[in-house]
């Protein structure tokens, strides 16, 4: 929570990261960004619209920085030079929209490059004669996924280091490629030695980048776990070239001593 320096008005922020794998517009509570995903193949530029859609002004704060994410997804993030736009600052009326240019100053490389570009909504100014009282103002940061991608770019995935210990089964979803994937969701599904699914659950996905694996884990109901005979696990993603409709599928057999 930020507490501005304003009288009476208590500003929340909250964070769009661009969850969105395809391209189009990505939307906040008050403003849109289009589109939602930028590629580079080296040093070029290109430009964003910023629109205002609601019925007051609006002040915003533009960054950029590089993007990796940790083993559980969770995104890193350090500021950059490789990436420059123009305007920093800018105020937008009600309904007026505003183009950003935004340019990659490296080339490319044999591995893609990966950066968001943040939209900030800053608090409003302090209207010395405002004596509405105390308000609650949400305030929404914006991020935009920049690629910077080799000339011969794939993503190949799998699924491997698959383990059950104690009641808890993991593994990863790897991309040994150059270029990111997008995962839309994981599927497991636990099976008896007579194929009677006996628990199933859908995992939430997101960008795999390149050479980073996303690891997940589930705890298995203690009453299933020891009737487990075999766990499948189907990973949907956007690859074309593998699968139906890019999906990756594996399946492993449950040793009774690996749930206790």
């Amino acid at each position: 929570m930020y507490l501005g320096g304003m009288r009476g008005i208590l500003v929340l922020m909250t964070m769009v990261l661009g969850l969105g794998l395809q391209a189009g517009t990505t939307s906040a509570s008050s403003f849109k960004v289009t589109p939602v995903r930028v590629t580079f193949s080296g040093p070029s530029s290109t430009l964003l619209t910023l629109r205002n859609e609601s019925d007051q002004p609006l002040r915003f704060q533009i960054s950029s920085f590089t993007w990796s994410q940790d083993a559980r997804g969770s995104v890193q993030l350090s500021p950059t030079d490789d990436i420059v736009f123009f305007p920093a600052l800018l105020t937008l009326n009600a309904g007026e929209e505003r183009k950003v240019r935004v340019a990659a100053t490296v080339a490319a490389t044999d591995v893609e490059k990966t950066y968001r570009i943040f939209f900030e909504e800053l608090p409003p100014l302090e209207k010395k004669d405002d004596k509405t009282g105390a308000q609650v103002r949400i305030l929404t940061k914006m991020g935009i996924p920049i690629f910077v991608t080799p000339a011969k770019g794939y993503a190949q995935a799998a699924v491997d280091s698959l383990r059950i210990e104690k009641g808890v089964v993991s593994f990863e979803v790897r991309n040994s490629g150059n270029v990111h994937f997008g995962l839309q969701g994981v599927k497991l599904r636990g099976m008896s030695s007579s194929g009677e699914t006996l628990f199933e659950k859908q995992l939430e996905g997101w960008y795999v980048l390149a050479g980073s694996p996303r690891t997940y884990s589930l705890e298995i109901p203690e009453s299933v776990c020891p009737r487990l005979k075999t766990v499948a696990i189907e990973a949907q993603t956007d690859v074309t070239s593998i699968g139906s409709a890019g999906t990756v599928a594996t399946q492993f057999e449950v040793q009774r001593a690996s749930c206790k």
